[in-house]
């Protein structure tokens, strides 16, 4: 492809893409997140596959990004029908070929299954039904490798314009006027970020991605830099250009290797045909972008601690004023957006922003993705409007609680964030309405829990990731959190005492109040929230030496109900203490003296005759 000299290249040759024939049959194979399970050697098998039967000329197999329902992985997506086939295997491909690519016919084994039957197209799945994909939209459709595949889709359209048709300050006013506020956590609106930053005195000025994403179970900014770089670096543009930028960094961590091997290749692109470089499009705009590495570190996600990063230095925080958008990388203003919010300029400039605010809540404008994991059964990612309900998306979109156990409570914005309540199923879901629950909105982990599930365990559990995670700068993070993961770990082992909760809570608003950043400011949320929520499961384990939930060891035994076993011997067999005696067909009994409590025996028993005790 040539360098494109002005916007009219570029749009010619996205029309020039746009009229090349397609093929007969589209096979697109998510490549990413689903490589876990072996989609490389199903694209592989395809490829094969099709090549044996001499269908190259008809078939186009497409290593996408991620599709969205990971519990389906491998998934396969079979156009123009729009056929959805999942937990797919390199076995099974000779199968689709044959089936569905030369006779049209659909495999209904491997289709999404309802209550009616089996689901073939990927439309009328709840799971895609229900989601709003607008950031997400080329995630799972186009090659993230290729450029063509991004231009004919639109990519770079609103750069263009805005490198063509508006002044740096009419930017600003577009973007202000959209709602958009930061997806990284914390919401403050981006137009006002990028006003401050251009006001700031001192040059030059730089431009920060934070693809810092640290929250267990989150994976948004990796999906969309491996599904669609294309789109995070036409935003970074557009920031740029706003705030009078030549320079900026993307800070992404090195256990996102696809990540950054997909930025790396749309870098490459982009400069190649003059989207990156010296005056991008003819428009005298010089422009340029450099990877930065971050060895995985959690407090890196705080803007401060990042900067500290990219210099070269220990990645901490230092207290603030100044902000970034006057003093950050080397003393010079910067801004600081993560990847989410970078994705979201383009379509605010390519359709306006009144279109873009006719999405969301009077508040909170656009859509959000979610990174949906737990006790559900459709994990995935979702993108819904800002505003939507936290039964909509576990229910309607996540299909519900496995087992037809009951929903307990929702861990939104990982472990900066807070437990929800089934209370709280209808609280819409944006930045507002989560603080006045004890939550946030954080980066968009969404983690659900059952009737099965210990809050003072999830409560240690996020404890133990931030005292981990603590760069050790303020005492307030470094000695609070280690108390209070001590305290929670004693309870959680049946050593809990009389004043054990109100020393948590006494610690958990000190550390709150106290500490420097967001990490230590934030670590406190998931003990204050199961706190205010489930203080009575606390007072159990504390004073009743029980775990209602049946999952802290120290404070659970098992025993076997009589009528219910069938003598079966499995659970005798598996047992790894030999606690378990019976004769063959007649109840077994449990020696409690001997036990270690490790479960085995229930998960083994088909008759659910071991019960917690």
């Amino acid at each position: 492809m040539k360098p494109f000299k002005s916007t009219d290249d570029l749009l010619q040759a996205r029309e020039e893409l746009k009229s090349r024939p397609s093929a007969d049959v589209i096979v697109r194979v998510c490549s990413t997140g689903c490589r876990a399970l072996g989609a490389l050697d199903v694209c592989s098998a395809f490829e094969d596959e099709i090549e044996k039967r001499n269908l190259k000329n008809k078939v186009q197999i497409v290593r996408t990004g991620c599709i969205g329902l990971c519990a389906g992985a491998v998934v396969v997506v079979v156009d123009p029908q729009g056929l959805f086939y999942q937990s797919v295997t390199a076995e099974d491909v000779p199968e689709i070929v044959e089936a569905t690519i030369e006779r049209g016919e659909i495999v209904e084994r491997l289709c999404w299954a309802s209550e009616k039957g089996p689901v073939p197209l990927q439309k009328d799945i709840p799971f895609y039904k229900n989601q709003t994909r607008l950031v997400l939209r080329n995630c799972g459709v186009i090659d993230p490798t290729r450029l063509e595949d991004a231009l004919a889709r639109g990519a770079y359209s609103a750069a263009a314009k805005v490198l063509s048709e508006m002044s740096p300050e009419a930017v600003i006013d577009e973007v202000l006027k959209s709602g958009l506020r930061g997806r990284g956590g914390a919401g403050f609106p981006t137009g006002k970020k990028w006003q401050f930053a251009r006001a700031a005195e001192g040059e030059p000025k730089y431009l920060v991605c934070n693809a810092d994403e640290g929250d267990p179970g989150a994976f948004m900014d990796r999906a969309l830099l491996e599904g669609d770089p294309h789109l995070v670096i036409e935003g970074m543009i557009i920031a740029a250009y706003a705030i009078g930028s030549a320079k900026a960094f993307v800070y992404v961590r090195e256990e996102y290797p696809i990540a950054i091997e997909h930025t790396e290749q749309a870098l490459k692109d982009a400069h190649e045909v003059g989207l990156l470089g010296d005056s991008i499009l003819g428009s005298g705009f010089d422009f340029d972008i450099e990877i930065r590495r971050g060895a995985g570190a959690f407090v890196c996600g705080e803007e401060t601690a990042l900067m500290a990063s990219i210099e070269g230095q220990r990645g901490m925080p230092r207290s603030r004023p100044p902000f970034p958008a006057i003093s950050g990388l080397w003393g010079k203003p910067t801004n600081i957006n993560n990847v989410e919010t970078l994705a979201n300029v383009p379509r605010i400039i390519a359709d306006g922003a009144d279109t873009y605010a006719s999405v969301g809540t009077e508040g909170t404008k656009g859509t959000k993705i979610f990174a949906l994991a737990g006790k559900v059964v459709n994990t995935g990612l979702v993108e819904v409007p800002m505003g939507a309900t936290l039964r909509q998306i576990v229910f309607e979109i996540g299909g519900g609680i496995p087992g037809g156990r009951e929903f307990k409570a929702a861990q939104v914005g990982g472990p900066s964030g807070g437990c929800v309540p089934t209370e709280y199923l209808d609280l819409p879901m944006d930045y507002d309405s989560l603080q006045k629950v004890g939550a946030i909105m954080g980066s968009g982990g969404l983690i659900v829990m059952d009737e099965n599930t210990c809050v003072v365990d999830i409560a240690r559990f996020f404890t133990d990731f931030v005292q981990k995670e603590s760069c050790g700068k303020c005492v307030p993070c470094r000695v609070g959190t280690r108390e209070e993961l001590e305290t929670l770990t004693r309870i959680t082992e049946g050593k809990g005492k009389e004043g054990d909760i109100e020393k948590l809570e006494k610690l958990a608003r000190m550390i709150k109040s106290a500490s420097l950043c967001g990490l230590g400011q934030t670590a406190p949320n998931p003990v204050l929230s199961t706190l205010r929520y489930y203080r009575d499961e606390y007072e159990a384990h504390v004073r009743e030496k029980r775990c209602p939930a049946g999952v802290c060891q120290a404070l659970i035994s098992y025993g076997i109900d009589e009528e219910k076993c069938t003598g079966c011997g499995a659970c005798l067999k598996a047992c790894p203490a030999s606690a378990i005696s019976g004769e063959k067909k007649k109840p077994h009994t449990i020696d409690k003296t001997i036990c270690i409590k490790c479960g085995i025996c229930k998960t083994t028993c088909k008759f659910e005759a071991v019960r917690v005790e």
